[in-house]
Protein backbone atom coordinates (compact mmCIF):
# COMPACT_ATOMS: atom_id res chain seq x y z
CA UNK A 1 0.00 0.00 0.00
CA UNK A 2 1.33 3.46 -0.92
CA UNK A 3 1.81 6.01 1.83
CA UNK A 4 -0.81 8.62 2.46
CA UNK A 5 -0.22 12.27 3.18
CA UNK A 6 -0.72 14.63 6.11
CA UNK A 7 -1.88 18.23 5.96
CA UNK A 8 -1.43 20.45 9.04
CA UNK A 9 -4.20 23.02 8.68
CA UNK A 10 -4.74 26.11 10.79
CA UNK A 11 -8.48 26.52 11.37
CA UNK A 12 -8.21 30.11 12.60
CA UNK A 13 -9.84 31.44 15.79
CA UNK A 14 -13.46 30.21 15.41
CA UNK A 15 -15.38 32.23 12.80
CA UNK A 16 -15.65 29.95 9.72
CA UNK A 17 -15.35 33.02 7.51
CA UNK A 18 -11.73 33.28 8.65
CA UNK A 19 -10.91 29.73 7.51
CA UNK A 20 -8.68 29.82 4.43
CA UNK A 21 -9.88 28.74 1.00
CA UNK A 22 -7.04 26.21 0.75
CA UNK A 23 -7.84 24.82 4.19
CA UNK A 24 -11.48 24.25 3.20
CA UNK A 25 -10.50 22.69 -0.13
CA UNK A 26 -8.15 20.19 1.51
CA UNK A 27 -10.56 19.45 4.38
CA UNK A 28 -13.33 18.50 1.96
CA UNK A 29 -11.10 15.78 0.46
CA UNK A 30 -9.92 14.26 3.76
CA UNK A 31 -10.21 10.59 4.68
CA UNK A 32 -9.33 11.23 8.34
CA UNK A 33 -9.57 14.45 10.36
CA UNK A 34 -7.73 14.77 13.68
CA UNK A 35 -9.02 17.90 15.41
CA UNK A 36 -8.70 19.98 18.58
CA UNK A 37 -11.41 21.45 20.82
CA UNK A 38 -10.48 24.98 19.78
CA UNK A 39 -11.69 24.40 16.21
CA UNK A 40 -14.96 26.30 15.67
CA UNK A 41 -18.26 24.43 15.25
CA UNK A 42 -18.83 26.01 11.83
CA UNK A 43 -15.54 24.58 10.56
CA UNK A 44 -16.18 21.14 12.05
CA UNK A 45 -19.43 21.06 10.05
CA UNK A 46 -17.31 21.32 6.88
CA UNK A 47 -15.78 17.90 7.54
CA UNK A 48 -17.20 15.47 4.96
CA UNK A 49 -19.47 12.76 6.33
CA UNK A 50 -17.29 10.15 4.68
CA UNK A 51 -14.25 11.17 6.76
CA UNK A 52 -13.32 9.51 10.03
CA UNK A 53 -13.22 12.11 12.81
CA UNK A 54 -10.77 11.77 15.69
CA UNK A 55 -11.26 14.23 18.56
CA UNK A 56 -7.98 14.65 20.42
CA UNK A 57 -9.50 17.35 22.63
CA UNK A 58 -6.38 19.45 22.80
CA UNK A 59 -6.53 22.85 24.49
CA UNK A 60 -4.38 24.76 26.95
CA UNK A 61 -3.74 22.73 30.09
CA UNK A 62 -6.10 19.92 29.12
CA UNK A 63 -5.04 17.27 26.62
CA UNK A 64 -7.57 14.47 26.13
CA UNK A 65 -4.92 12.65 24.06
CA UNK A 66 -1.19 13.13 24.87
CA UNK A 67 0.87 14.84 22.18
CA UNK A 68 3.00 11.73 21.58
CA UNK A 69 -0.15 9.71 20.87
CA UNK A 70 -1.42 12.38 18.45
CA UNK A 71 1.86 12.10 16.57
CA UNK A 72 1.41 8.32 16.38
CA UNK A 73 -2.18 8.68 15.11
CA UNK A 74 -1.03 10.88 12.24
CA UNK A 75 1.73 8.43 11.32
CA UNK A 76 -0.53 5.38 11.56
CA UNK A 77 -3.27 6.82 9.37
CA UNK A 78 -0.79 8.05 6.76
CA UNK A 79 0.90 4.62 6.64
CA UNK A 80 -2.56 3.21 5.90
CA UNK A 81 -2.61 5.29 2.73
CA UNK A 82 -5.10 7.89 4.02
CA UNK A 83 -5.39 11.61 3.30
CA UNK A 84 -4.98 12.89 6.85
CA UNK A 85 -5.92 16.38 7.97
CA UNK A 86 -4.59 17.62 11.30
CA UNK A 87 -6.99 20.47 12.06
CA UNK A 88 -5.68 22.89 14.68
CA UNK A 89 -7.12 26.09 16.15
CA UNK A 90 -5.31 29.25 15.02
CA UNK A 91 -2.07 28.56 13.15
CA UNK A 92 -0.27 25.20 13.41
CA UNK A 93 3.15 26.80 13.92
CA UNK A 94 2.22 29.50 16.43
CA UNK A 95 2.36 27.66 19.77
CA UNK A 96 0.43 24.89 18.04
CA UNK A 97 3.14 22.23 18.36
CA UNK A 98 2.97 21.68 14.62
CA UNK A 99 6.73 21.29 14.47
CA UNK A 100 6.61 18.43 16.97
CA UNK A 101 3.99 16.63 14.90
CA UNK A 102 6.14 16.88 11.78
CA UNK A 103 9.21 15.29 13.33
CA UNK A 104 7.81 11.76 13.43
CA UNK A 105 6.39 12.17 9.91
CA UNK A 106 9.79 13.25 8.61
CA UNK A 107 11.51 10.29 10.29
CA UNK A 108 9.14 7.96 8.42
CA UNK A 109 9.31 9.91 5.14
CA UNK A 110 5.58 10.73 5.16
CA UNK A 111 4.74 13.56 2.71
CA UNK A 112 3.05 16.58 4.28
CA UNK A 113 1.88 20.12 3.63
CA UNK A 114 1.32 23.09 5.92
CA UNK A 115 -1.76 25.28 5.47
CA UNK A 116 -1.27 28.37 7.68
CA UNK A 117 -4.21 29.70 9.66
CA UNK A 118 -5.19 33.12 10.98
CA UNK A 119 -3.84 33.40 14.50
CA UNK A 120 -6.02 34.50 17.40
CA UNK A 121 -3.19 36.83 18.46
CA UNK A 122 -4.25 39.24 15.69
CA UNK A 123 -7.83 38.27 14.78
CA UNK A 124 -9.33 38.20 18.28
CA UNK A 125 -8.12 41.72 19.16
CA UNK A 126 -9.34 42.89 15.74
CA UNK A 127 -12.86 41.56 16.47
CA UNK A 128 -12.71 43.40 19.81
CA UNK A 129 -11.74 46.68 18.11
CA UNK A 130 -8.07 46.53 19.18
CA UNK A 131 -5.45 47.03 16.44
CA UNK A 132 -2.33 45.22 17.65
CA UNK A 133 -0.12 47.90 16.09
CA UNK A 134 -0.76 51.61 15.58
CA UNK A 135 1.79 54.30 14.70
CA UNK A 136 0.61 56.54 17.53
CA UNK A 137 0.51 53.80 20.18
CA UNK A 138 2.71 50.79 19.41
CA UNK A 139 5.47 50.15 16.87
CA UNK A 140 5.66 46.39 17.36
CA UNK A 141 3.80 43.27 18.43
CA UNK A 142 5.18 40.52 20.66
CA UNK A 143 3.33 37.22 21.10
CA UNK A 144 4.07 35.18 24.23
CA UNK A 145 2.77 31.83 25.44
CA UNK A 146 1.90 31.76 29.12
CA UNK A 147 1.65 27.99 28.99
CA UNK A 148 4.95 26.16 29.50
CA UNK A 149 5.89 22.58 28.66
CA UNK A 150 4.89 20.23 31.48
CA UNK A 151 7.78 19.83 33.93
CA UNK A 152 9.60 22.89 32.65
CA UNK A 153 10.86 25.43 35.21
CA UNK A 154 11.32 28.09 32.55
CA UNK A 155 9.33 31.27 33.20
CA UNK A 156 8.41 34.34 31.19
CA UNK A 157 11.18 36.95 31.25
CA UNK A 158 9.02 39.91 32.24
CA UNK A 159 12.00 42.28 32.57
CA UNK A 160 12.87 41.85 28.89
CA UNK A 161 9.24 42.40 27.90
CA UNK A 162 8.96 45.59 29.97
CA UNK A 163 12.28 46.84 28.57
CA UNK A 164 10.72 46.84 25.08
CA UNK A 165 8.81 50.02 26.04
CA UNK A 166 5.47 51.04 24.52
CA UNK A 167 4.74 47.92 22.50
CA UNK A 168 1.83 45.48 22.28
CA UNK A 169 2.15 42.26 24.23
CA UNK A 170 -0.24 39.41 23.46
CA UNK A 171 -0.31 36.43 25.82
CA UNK A 172 -1.86 33.26 24.44
CA UNK A 173 -3.15 30.47 26.71
CA UNK A 174 -2.81 32.85 29.64
CA UNK A 175 -6.27 33.12 31.24
CA UNK A 176 -5.31 30.84 34.10
CA UNK A 177 -2.04 32.74 34.59
CA UNK A 178 -3.53 36.26 34.52
CA UNK A 179 -2.57 37.07 38.10
CA UNK A 180 0.98 35.91 37.51
CA UNK A 181 1.26 37.95 34.28
CA UNK A 182 -0.08 41.08 35.95
CA UNK A 183 2.18 40.76 38.97
CA UNK A 184 5.21 39.79 36.85
CA UNK A 185 4.94 42.82 34.57
CA UNK A 186 4.42 45.26 37.46
CA UNK A 187 7.32 43.83 39.46
CA UNK A 188 9.49 44.13 36.34
CA UNK A 189 8.77 47.86 36.25
CA UNK A 190 5.66 48.27 34.08
CA UNK A 191 3.41 51.20 35.01
CA UNK A 192 0.37 49.87 36.91
CA UNK A 193 -1.89 52.05 34.76
CA UNK A 194 -0.77 50.47 31.47
CA UNK A 195 -3.94 49.60 29.52
CA UNK A 196 -4.71 45.89 29.25
CA UNK A 197 -7.54 43.68 28.06
CA UNK A 198 -8.68 40.11 28.34
CA UNK A 199 -10.69 38.75 25.40
CA UNK A 200 -12.83 35.63 25.74
CA UNK A 201 -14.10 33.36 22.93
CA UNK A 202 -12.99 35.84 20.29
CA UNK A 203 -14.69 35.93 16.84
CA UNK A 204 -17.57 33.74 18.08
CA UNK A 205 -21.07 34.89 19.01
CA UNK A 206 -20.09 34.52 22.69
CA UNK A 207 -17.06 36.81 22.51
CA UNK A 208 -16.54 39.19 25.46
CA UNK A 209 -13.91 41.78 26.29
CA UNK A 210 -12.82 43.38 29.53
CA UNK A 211 -10.57 46.42 29.27
CA UNK A 212 -8.84 47.80 32.37
CA UNK A 213 -5.23 48.42 33.38
CA UNK A 214 -2.61 45.78 34.09
CA UNK A 215 -3.08 46.07 37.86
CA UNK A 216 -6.88 45.80 38.00
CA UNK A 217 -7.42 43.43 35.05
CA UNK A 218 -7.33 40.22 37.17
CA UNK A 219 -10.09 41.51 39.48
CA UNK A 220 -12.18 42.74 36.55
CA UNK A 221 -11.81 39.40 34.77
CA UNK A 222 -12.93 37.60 37.94
CA UNK A 223 -15.85 40.00 38.35
CA UNK A 224 -17.16 39.13 34.88
CA UNK A 225 -16.24 35.44 35.19
CA UNK A 226 -14.06 35.45 32.09
CA UNK A 227 -13.04 31.94 31.04
CA UNK A 228 -11.21 30.07 28.32
CA UNK A 229 -10.37 30.22 25.53
CA UNK A 230 -9.05 33.73 25.93
CA UNK A 231 -6.09 35.96 25.23
CA UNK A 232 -4.52 38.87 27.12
CA UNK A 233 -3.45 42.08 25.40
CA UNK A 234 -1.22 44.63 27.12
CA UNK A 235 -0.46 48.06 25.68
CA UNK A 236 -1.90 51.45 24.82
CA UNK A 237 -3.77 50.02 21.82
CA UNK A 238 -6.29 48.52 24.27
CA UNK A 239 -7.76 52.00 24.81
CA UNK A 240 -8.97 51.98 21.20
CA UNK A 241 -11.51 49.22 21.85
CA UNK A 242 -14.09 51.70 23.08
CA UNK A 243 -13.86 53.60 19.79
CA UNK A 244 -13.24 50.76 17.35
CA UNK A 245 -15.54 47.97 18.63
CA UNK A 246 -17.71 46.67 15.81
CA UNK A 247 -18.47 42.95 15.96
CA UNK A 248 -21.24 43.19 18.54
CA UNK A 249 -22.68 46.30 16.84
CA UNK A 250 -23.91 44.37 13.79
CA UNK A 251 -27.64 43.63 13.63
CA UNK A 252 -27.08 40.01 14.63
CA UNK A 253 -23.75 40.52 16.38
CA UNK A 254 -23.72 38.07 19.30
CA UNK A 255 -26.46 35.86 17.85
CA UNK A 256 -26.02 32.14 17.22
CA UNK A 257 -28.49 30.66 14.75
CA UNK A 258 -29.02 26.96 14.09
CA UNK A 259 -29.97 26.40 10.43
CA UNK A 260 -31.89 23.17 9.80
CA UNK A 261 -32.46 23.45 6.05
CA UNK A 262 -31.03 20.77 3.73
CA UNK A 263 -27.34 21.49 3.14
CA UNK A 264 -27.81 22.10 -0.60
CA UNK A 265 -30.56 24.66 0.07
CA UNK A 266 -29.22 26.52 3.10
CA UNK A 267 -26.65 28.82 1.48
CA UNK A 268 -28.93 31.81 0.86
CA UNK A 269 -30.28 31.86 4.43
CA UNK A 270 -26.83 31.29 5.92
CA UNK A 271 -25.32 34.07 3.80
CA UNK A 272 -27.97 36.58 4.87
CA UNK A 273 -27.63 35.73 8.57
CA UNK A 274 -23.82 35.66 8.46
CA UNK A 275 -23.68 39.05 6.71
CA UNK A 276 -25.74 40.47 9.58
CA UNK A 277 -23.14 39.21 12.07
CA UNK A 278 -24.62 35.92 13.28
CA UNK A 279 -22.66 32.79 14.08
CA UNK A 280 -24.21 29.96 12.07
CA UNK A 281 -24.45 26.35 13.17
CA UNK A 282 -25.42 24.01 10.36
CA UNK A 283 -27.68 21.16 11.42
CA UNK A 284 -29.31 19.97 8.19
CA UNK A 285 -32.29 18.04 9.53
CA UNK A 286 -33.52 16.63 6.22
CA UNK A 287 -32.36 15.75 2.75
CA UNK A 288 -34.55 15.73 -0.35
CA UNK A 289 -34.00 12.78 -2.67
CA UNK A 290 -35.44 12.57 -6.18
CA UNK A 291 -37.97 9.84 -6.91
CA UNK A 292 -37.99 8.56 -10.48
CA UNK A 293 -40.43 5.98 -11.70
CA UNK A 294 -42.12 4.62 -14.81
CA UNK A 295 -45.12 6.76 -13.89
CA UNK A 296 -42.99 9.90 -14.04
CA UNK A 297 -41.70 8.93 -17.47
CA UNK A 298 -45.25 8.27 -18.72
CA UNK A 299 -46.41 11.61 -17.34
CA UNK A 300 -43.55 13.50 -18.98
CA UNK A 301 -44.19 11.83 -22.36
CA UNK A 302 -47.72 13.28 -22.35
CA UNK A 303 -46.80 16.56 -20.68
CA UNK A 304 -48.22 18.60 -23.56
CA UNK A 305 -51.67 17.32 -22.64
CA UNK A 306 -51.53 19.56 -19.58
CA UNK A 307 -52.48 23.25 -19.57
CA UNK A 308 -50.85 24.03 -16.22
CA UNK A 309 -47.76 22.77 -14.38
CA UNK A 310 -47.95 23.58 -10.68
CA UNK A 311 -44.97 23.44 -8.31
CA UNK A 312 -45.22 23.31 -4.52
CA UNK A 313 -41.47 23.68 -3.88
CA UNK A 314 -38.24 24.79 -5.54
CA UNK A 315 -36.79 21.30 -5.24
CA UNK A 316 -39.56 19.87 -7.44
CA UNK A 317 -38.60 22.38 -10.15
CA UNK A 318 -34.95 21.36 -10.03
CA UNK A 319 -35.78 17.65 -10.15
CA UNK A 320 -38.11 18.08 -13.13
CA UNK A 321 -35.56 19.99 -15.18
CA UNK A 322 -32.77 17.59 -14.25
CA UNK A 323 -35.00 14.73 -15.42
CA UNK A 324 -35.86 16.47 -18.68
CA UNK A 325 -32.16 16.92 -19.33
CA UNK A 326 -31.43 13.27 -18.52
CA UNK A 327 -33.97 12.07 -21.12
CA UNK A 328 -32.84 14.75 -23.62
CA UNK A 329 -36.21 16.51 -23.78
CA UNK A 330 -35.91 20.09 -25.01
CA UNK A 331 -37.84 22.68 -22.95
CA UNK A 332 -39.12 24.08 -26.26
CA UNK A 333 -41.46 21.08 -26.18
CA UNK A 334 -43.26 22.75 -23.27
CA UNK A 335 -44.82 25.47 -25.42
CA UNK A 336 -48.33 26.71 -24.55
CA UNK A 337 -48.14 25.38 -20.99
CA UNK A 338 -48.71 27.79 -18.08
CA UNK A 339 -46.66 27.65 -14.88
CA UNK A 340 -47.68 28.26 -11.26
CA UNK A 341 -45.46 28.47 -8.16
CA UNK A 342 -46.33 28.34 -4.47
CA UNK A 343 -43.90 31.12 -3.48
CA UNK A 344 -40.95 33.34 -4.44
CA UNK A 345 -38.24 30.68 -4.06
CA UNK A 346 -40.17 28.30 -6.33
CA UNK A 347 -40.86 31.12 -8.78
CA UNK A 348 -37.15 32.00 -8.89
CA UNK A 349 -36.26 28.36 -9.53
CA UNK A 350 -38.58 28.28 -12.56
CA UNK A 351 -37.56 31.66 -13.95
CA UNK A 352 -33.86 30.84 -13.61
CA UNK A 353 -34.57 28.27 -16.37
CA UNK A 354 -35.84 31.00 -18.68
CA UNK A 355 -39.58 30.43 -18.15
CA UNK A 356 -41.74 33.20 -16.70
CA UNK A 357 -44.26 32.16 -14.05
CA UNK A 358 -47.90 32.81 -14.85
CA UNK A 359 -49.27 32.66 -11.32
CA UNK A 360 -48.02 32.98 -7.75
CA UNK A 361 -50.40 33.53 -4.79
CA UNK A 362 -50.21 36.54 -2.50
CA UNK A 363 -49.88 34.21 0.48
CA UNK A 364 -47.25 31.57 0.02
CA UNK A 365 -48.98 28.32 0.98
CA UNK A 366 -50.83 25.45 -0.68
CA UNK A 367 -54.31 26.65 0.28
CA UNK A 368 -53.74 30.11 -1.20
CA UNK A 369 -52.21 28.56 -4.32
CA UNK A 370 -55.31 26.42 -4.89
CA UNK A 371 -57.71 29.27 -4.17
CA UNK A 372 -55.94 31.57 -6.61
CA UNK A 373 -55.79 28.95 -9.35
CA UNK A 374 -59.49 28.11 -8.97
CA UNK A 375 -60.30 31.76 -9.74
CA UNK A 376 -58.41 31.77 -13.05
CA UNK A 377 -58.60 28.21 -14.39
CA UNK A 378 -60.93 27.07 -17.12
CA UNK A 379 -63.08 24.07 -16.21
CA UNK A 380 -61.59 21.95 -19.01
CA UNK A 381 -57.98 22.72 -18.01
CA UNK A 382 -55.72 19.77 -17.23
CA UNK A 383 -53.40 20.42 -14.29
CA UNK A 384 -50.27 18.56 -13.20
CA UNK A 385 -48.97 19.25 -9.69
CA UNK A 386 -45.44 18.19 -8.75
CA UNK A 387 -45.34 17.10 -5.12
CA UNK A 388 -43.29 15.34 -2.46
CA UNK A 389 -43.90 11.63 -1.86
CA UNK A 390 -46.76 10.89 0.52
CA UNK A 391 -50.27 12.27 0.95
CA UNK A 392 -51.53 14.64 -1.74
CA UNK A 393 -50.92 18.27 -0.72
CA UNK A 394 -53.83 20.60 0.10
CA UNK A 395 -53.80 22.32 -3.30
CA UNK A 396 -54.40 19.00 -5.11
CA UNK A 397 -57.32 18.12 -2.83
CA UNK A 398 -58.86 21.57 -3.23
CA UNK A 399 -58.61 21.53 -7.03
CA UNK A 400 -60.15 18.06 -7.25
CA UNK A 401 -62.98 19.05 -4.90
CA UNK A 402 -63.83 21.89 -7.30
CA UNK A 403 -64.09 19.39 -10.13
CA UNK A 404 -60.84 20.17 -11.95
CA UNK A 405 -58.92 17.46 -13.76
CA UNK A 406 -55.84 17.49 -11.53
CA UNK A 407 -53.06 14.90 -11.60
CA UNK A 408 -50.24 14.85 -9.05
CA UNK A 409 -46.75 13.50 -9.52
CA UNK A 410 -44.42 12.74 -6.57
CA UNK A 411 -40.89 13.66 -7.69
CA UNK A 412 -39.00 13.65 -4.39
CA UNK A 413 -39.03 12.25 -0.90
CA UNK A 414 -37.77 13.61 2.39
CA UNK A 415 -35.19 11.66 4.36
CA UNK A 416 -34.03 12.58 7.84
CA UNK A 417 -30.33 13.35 8.26
CA UNK A 418 -28.20 11.63 10.88
CA UNK A 419 -26.50 14.41 12.83
CA UNK A 420 -24.38 14.60 15.94
CA UNK A 421 -26.24 16.35 18.74
CA UNK A 422 -25.06 19.91 19.38
CA UNK A 423 -24.92 21.81 22.66
CA UNK A 424 -27.79 24.26 22.40
CA UNK A 425 -27.64 27.43 24.48
CA UNK A 426 -30.74 29.10 25.92
CA UNK A 427 -30.05 32.25 23.87
CA UNK A 428 -29.72 30.36 20.56
CA UNK A 429 -32.33 30.66 17.82
CA UNK A 430 -33.31 27.72 15.61
CA UNK A 431 -34.60 28.46 12.10
CA UNK A 432 -37.14 26.05 10.59
CA UNK A 433 -38.35 26.18 6.97
CA UNK A 434 -40.70 23.19 6.99
CA UNK A 435 -42.44 20.80 9.35
CA UNK A 436 -39.96 18.14 8.20
CA UNK A 437 -37.01 20.19 9.46
CA UNK A 438 -38.69 20.38 12.88
CA UNK A 439 -39.14 16.61 12.94
CA UNK A 440 -35.52 16.07 11.88
CA UNK A 441 -34.26 18.46 14.56
CA UNK A 442 -36.26 16.66 17.25
CA UNK A 443 -34.86 13.30 16.11
CA UNK A 444 -31.32 14.63 16.48
CA UNK A 445 -31.69 16.61 19.72
CA UNK A 446 -32.83 13.79 21.98
CA UNK A 447 -31.46 15.10 25.28
CA UNK A 448 -32.84 18.63 25.59
CA UNK A 449 -35.95 20.28 26.98
CA UNK A 450 -37.68 21.61 23.85
CA UNK A 451 -39.51 24.19 25.97
CA UNK A 452 -36.22 26.13 26.07
CA UNK A 453 -35.89 26.24 22.25
CA UNK A 454 -36.61 29.54 20.48
CA UNK A 455 -37.96 28.52 17.07
CA UNK A 456 -38.47 30.94 14.18
CA UNK A 457 -40.58 29.28 11.49
CA UNK A 458 -41.72 29.79 7.93
CA UNK A 459 -45.50 29.27 7.78
CA UNK A 460 -48.12 28.05 10.20
CA UNK A 461 -47.72 24.39 9.26
CA UNK A 462 -44.07 24.54 10.34
CA UNK A 463 -44.97 26.50 13.47
CA UNK A 464 -47.66 23.98 14.42
CA UNK A 465 -45.11 21.15 14.35
CA UNK A 466 -42.77 23.18 16.59
CA UNK A 467 -45.63 23.92 19.02
CA UNK A 468 -46.28 20.17 19.38
CA UNK A 469 -42.92 20.02 21.17
CA UNK A 470 -43.75 23.13 23.25
CA UNK A 471 -41.03 25.27 21.65
CA UNK A 472 -41.19 29.07 21.92
CA UNK A 473 -42.45 29.86 18.42
CA UNK A 474 -42.35 32.93 16.19
CA UNK A 475 -43.57 32.89 12.57
CA UNK A 476 -42.22 34.98 9.70
CA UNK A 477 -44.69 37.36 8.05
CA UNK A 478 -44.16 35.72 4.65
CA UNK A 479 -42.93 32.33 3.48
CA UNK A 480 -39.62 33.66 2.19
CA UNK A 481 -35.98 33.65 3.28
CA UNK A 482 -36.02 37.46 3.44
CA UNK A 483 -39.01 37.47 5.78
CA UNK A 484 -37.54 34.67 7.89
CA UNK A 485 -34.32 36.68 8.26
CA UNK A 486 -36.28 39.76 9.32
CA UNK A 487 -38.20 37.77 11.96
CA UNK A 488 -34.99 36.22 13.33
CA UNK A 489 -33.50 39.72 13.64
CA UNK A 490 -36.63 40.97 15.40
CA UNK A 491 -36.68 38.07 17.88
CA UNK A 492 -32.97 38.39 18.61
CA UNK A 493 -33.32 42.11 19.36
CA UNK A 494 -36.21 41.37 21.74
CA UNK A 495 -34.11 38.72 23.52
CA UNK A 496 -31.13 41.09 23.75
CA UNK A 497 -33.30 43.85 25.18
CA UNK A 498 -34.71 41.50 27.84
CA UNK A 499 -31.20 40.38 28.79
CA UNK A 500 -30.05 43.98 29.29
CA UNK A 501 -33.01 44.75 31.49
Amino acid sequence: MSKGKVWLIGAGPSDPGLFTLKGKLVLEQADVVVYDQLVGDGILKMIPKSAEKIDVGKKAGNHKVPQEEINEILLREALNGKKVVRLKGGDPFLFGRGGEELELLCENKIPFEIVPGITSAISVPAYAGIPVTHRDYSPSLHIITAHRKRGSEETVDYKKLVALGDVTLVFLMGVGALNEISQGLIEAGMNKRTPAAILEKGTSSAQRRVVADIETLPKEAEKYNIGTPGIIVVGKVCTLAEKFHWAEDRELGGARIVVTRPKKRSSKLMEKLYNLGAEIIELPAIETVSVQSDTLNEMIQKINNFNWLVFTSAVSVEILFDYLKSIRMDIRNLVNIKWAAVGPATKDAIESRGILVDYIPEEYNGEALAKGLISILNKDDNILVFTPEGAAPPCVKALRQEGFNCDSMAVYKTEYEENEEIKLRVQDIVAFTSASTVKGFVRTMKNIDFKTVTAVCIGEQTAEEARKHEMKVAVSEKASIESLTEKITEIYNIMKHREKN
